[in-house]
């Protein structure tokens, strides 16, 4: 069973072991490979709408996301996600757990759709999740992921309207 509640600031020393090997790794995310711890807590934490964390029954976290808004002013009604599971932890529902939790917030906070602006086209497993969870593929960027050994792979922008 998976729990998710918002993130509080004692949290980050675990996120960060979750997140920056997937950071590191340079395969999913448009971060640099290099970001400093600091400046991915700030994204990840300080500049979001809100962040949270899933953990499993003992209070181990297992994933985090991010919510906050896609576009400033006549956009800001759109949102924006970013999820990251732990390694150990994959394929156990957790993303899609997060991804449910993350559009009833979405909708609590007033947001009418939700856009993820650079699916990596490699990422095959979160494609698929997102289809599953009703978002479309809306736009394909070509070339526009510099993967680290794909070279560069198109990237997709999914959207799915948030009925009030």
């Amino acid at each position: 069973m998976t729990t998710i509640r918002k993130f509080a600031h004692a949290d980050w020393p675990t996120a960060w072991q979750i997140i920056e090997p997937i950071l590191r790794a340079g395969d999913t995310y448009s971060f640099a490979a290099d970001i400093s711890e600091n400046a991915a807590q700030q994204a990840w934490v300080e500049l979001p709408a809100a962040t949270f964390g899933a953990e499993d029954e003992g209070g181990q976290m297992l994933g985090t996301y991010y919510l906050k808004a896609n576009q400033p002013g006549q956009g800001a009604h759109v949102c924006n996600c970013g999820y990251m599971v732990d390694k150990a932890a994959r394929a156990k529902g957790v993303a899609s757990a997060m991804c449910e939790h993350s559009q009833l917030e979405a909708r609590r906070l007033g947001f009418r759709a939700m856009q993820y602006n650079l699916v990596v086209s490699t990422n095959t497993g979160a494609v698929r999740l997102w289809q599953q969870h009703g978002f479309a593929i809306v736009g394909t960027l070509p070339g526009a992921f510099l993967h680290p050994t794909a070279g560069y792979v198109d990237a997709y922008v999914m959207f799915k309207a948030l009925d009030q």
